[in-house]
């Protein structure tokens, strides 16, 4: 959600929600925590100012062996026999320290970014914190050296994420990568 097309230069702060529990979350509270988070985002920040993730996928299926409970209901149920169960939805399963939640924005939206996590908190059970990642972005760069390794050419811009320019390869090109580094 959000300026999904931004480039990694545009909005460096990076706010996860980090569960702290091994739960499972269905996909209509995932989509739940999306829509909050979102609309809060537009309302303070504006469309084009944050760009949000979710990091978790619901792809295991809960199934329910339905059991009746009314009277003359042991001629229709078999008990445990073909207890298998028919699908009733989808859920990801999260374990301690997973990021659920991922939002990047500018420095100045930090506290719009902090109170859209906050609240898409409330969509789920068990216990949630909001942590501001020491990373640039979505990449895996430390927002500290970020700056100096664009500068210095070892990694470049890939739209959302960053290309780490190695020292590998063809020669000619290795050449070429130099002498574009001189003055």
């Amino acid at each position: 959600m959000g300026k999904k097309k931004a480039n990694v230069v545009d909005l460096p702060l990076c706010l996860h929600l980090v569960s702290r529990e091994f739960e499972q979350l269905s996909s209509e509270a995932l989509e739940a925590a999306r829509i909050c988070a979102n609309k809060h985002m537009v309302k303070t920040c504006g469309k084009d100012s944050f760009h949000i993730r979710i990091r978790v996928h619901p792809f295991h299926v809960i199934r329910i062996n339905k059991m009746l409970s009314c009277a003359g209901a042991d001629r229709l149920q078999t008990g445990m026999r073909g207890a298998f169960g028919k699908p009733v939805g989808k859920v990801a399963r999260v374990h301690v320290g997973q990021v659920i939640l991922s939002i990047r924005t500018r420095e100045g939206n930090k506290a719009h970014a902090f109170e859209a996590l906050r609240r898409s908190k409330f969509k789920f059970p068990g216990r949630q914190d909001v942590v501001v990642s020491d990373r640039w972005g979505f990449t895996d760069v430390p927002a500290d050296q970020f700056k100096s390794l664009m500068e210095s050419g070892a990694i470049k811009s890939d739209g959302v994420g960053i290309q780490r320019v190695t020292e590998h390869g063809p020669l000619k090109l290795w050449a070429k990568r130099m002498s574009s580094k001189r003055p």
